[in-house]
């Protein structure tokens, strides 16, 4: 295989931005590469077809969590995507920053300075092109097309009018002046469409000449020289190749990079010994430090019927479909959970450590097959979970799949948050605005009155928000196995960029945490002089 400057391993939302700053240097060559496929599948491009895209194997890594000890439930799935575009391809498409405060603690707490959100918000502007319009917080000449929620629906309307009237908040901008409080949220959507990461920022670099992409092609060995990087070792149509440049960024994400690393030799030695792989580089954060947000699902009859409601009977779904074609509106131009909102669990948090993402349609799954229902659903999520988990080696085979083991609940932080969170949602719904609309709550939840109750029932059905992070922490502490601009400490050439670096896990969803991360890194390996910082003014300070 041919020789290039930079090979990018992983073609998620870090990689994809990566390979377009980079490749603004025409005279650099970069290989992308990427275990799964082209990103053709119409239901990634339709906002709607989330319900179908993120169950889909050819574009999912298919993770389970192993079975957890402070839960009943064995059967965590953990999807990722495997296919250009990586998770941004088949996510709800929230596009959510987290609360400012997330990004001073990475600077104070984590000794990291240069990640403070006045130097991470001018990265996110310049990363978007938001329809609210540019100002002092909103980006409107970025790559990224991020539109507000514009779906005509009068749950949504009840959802927020109902948060303030229970006293929980509301803001006009999750990502702006204030961002505490129930709202319409952004979506990573453009005219009508998804906006990946792979829409966003490599196909323009694609277009350059300069980049080569690889899809259905697995990286299974990074390739070293003592402690500097090579080139990488790939499988593609059953055939082991190789490809060569002394400096490598792997972005594959909080699951597969720190297993790449770790079968590569760059890990917790004693753990890589036992596995039968011989240590180059002795790192014991590898894999270590995970987080993830843990979530619940209730769900509340809809005493009214809505057209979404009915839209999965076959005639519907055509129409909606055929209507989305022609004008890129209507129900299926929605990402169903397009309300939400950041709040507090009660008065003793500094911010908000709870999350809500609304959708205006209840759901069932039989394996891949979704039902919908005349109902509504409401996710909840702890925002800044004490529990940690680890990515570990299952064998030294690089194509049998790690082993995820997130430790939920092992604080008891994390269950008092969402015991806190089940009752914030019932007064919620229970508000003068969702009267003649909420019914009864639905499933098993509906049972559990007390706390103990509520207690039995998430150890059941606790499920993930899809976050996972932190498993490649930066920093320069024992723990770190990268420096604030991703260098792997240790080894020469080699740099990890994507959600595994978060030191702590932003209150929001992580795409867009991971895109802003990767511009700002991109500008670290180019040399450029980095944005200004942005000391914005904000409603809680």
């Amino acid at each position: 295989m041919a020789s290039f400057d930079t090979i990018i391993i992983g073609a998620g939302s870090a990689g994809c931005v990566l390979a377009n700053k980079l490749g603004a240097d025409r005279t650099r060559s970069i290989l992308v590469i990427e275990a799964g496929p082209v990103d053709r599948s119409l239901y990634i491009h339709i906002p709607a077809g989330v319900y179908r895209a993120w169950k889909d194997p050819k574009y999912n890594w298919d993770y389970t969590a192993a079975p957890q000890n402070n839960l009943h439930k064995t059967n965590i799935e953990i999807p990722r995507g495997r296919v250009l575009g990586g998770s941004s391809s088949i996510n709800s498409m929230v596009y959510m920053r987290g609360h400012p405060l997330d990004y001073d603690a990475w600077a104070t707490d984590h000794n990291l300075p240069d990640w403070s959100y006045a130097n991470c918000l001018s990265y996110f502007k310049a990363g978007e092109t938001s329809d609210r319009g540019g100002d002092e917080y909103r980006g409107d000449n970025g790559p990224l097309g991020v539109s507000k929620g514009q779906y005509d629906n009068p749950l949504f309307d009840a959802f927020i009018a109902s948060g303030e009237q229970a006293g929980q908040g509301r803001t006009d901008d999750p990502n702006g002046f204030n961002p505490e409080g129930v709202c319409r949220l952004d979506a990573t959507r453009r005219n009508g469409r998804r906006c990946s990461a792979a829409v966003a920022h490599l196909r323009p670099a694609l277009k350059r000449g300069n980049v080569t992409l690889l899809t259905n092609a697995q990286v299974t060995r990074i390739l070293m020289s003592g402690t500097q990087t090579t080139g990488i070792e790939f499988i593609q149509n059953g055939e082991t190749q190789q490809a060569h440049a002394s400096d490598i960024i792997l972005s594959g994400g909080a699951i597969n990079s720190p297993h790449l690393l770790m079968l590569s030799g760059i890990g917790p030695k004693d753990h890589l010994t036992d596995k039968g792989i011989e240590t180059r580089v002795h790192s014991p954060g590898v894999g270590q430090n995970l987080m993830d947000h843990a979530n619940l699902i209730l769900q509340f009859e809809s005493l009214k019927s809505f057209p979404i409601h009915r839209v999965d009977h076959p005639i519907r779904k055509g129409l909606a479909g055929a209507y989305w074609l022609f004008t890129r509106k209507g129900v299926a131009a929605s990402n169903i959970w397009e309300a939400g909102g950041l709040i507090k669990s009660d008065d003793t948090a500094d911010y908000p450590d709870i999350q809500y993402h609304f959708g205006p349609v209840g759901f069932e799954y039989t394996g891949n097959k979704i039902t919908l229902n005349q109902a509504f659903a409401i996710h909840v999520d702890v925002l800044r979970p004490k529990s940690r988990g680890v990515i570990s080696l299952s064998t030294s085979n690089p194509l049998d799949k790690p082993l995820l083991n997130f430790n939920f609940l092992d604080k008891n932080h994390d269950m008092d948050i969402l015991i806190k969170a089940v009752h914030k949602t019932r007064d919620l719904v229970s508000q003068p605005a969702f009267r003649g609309l909420a019914g009864r709550e639905l499933f098993e939840s509906a049972d559990a009155k007390t706390d103990a109750d509520i207690i039995t029932w998430i150890r059941h059905h606790l499920e993930t928000d899809f976050h996972p992070c932190g498993t490649c922490k930066m920093g320069n502490d024992d723990m770190a196995v990268t420096d604030d601009q991703g260098r792997v400490h240790g080894t020469t050439g080699l740099r990890v960029v994507d959600a595994s670096l978060f030191p702590m896990i932003p209150s929001g969803n992580l795409n867009a945490p991971t895109q802003m991360l990767a511009a700002k890194i991109a500008d670290k390996i180019t040399g450029a002089a980095p944005l200004a910082p942005i000391h914005a003014k904000f409603a809680f300070q």
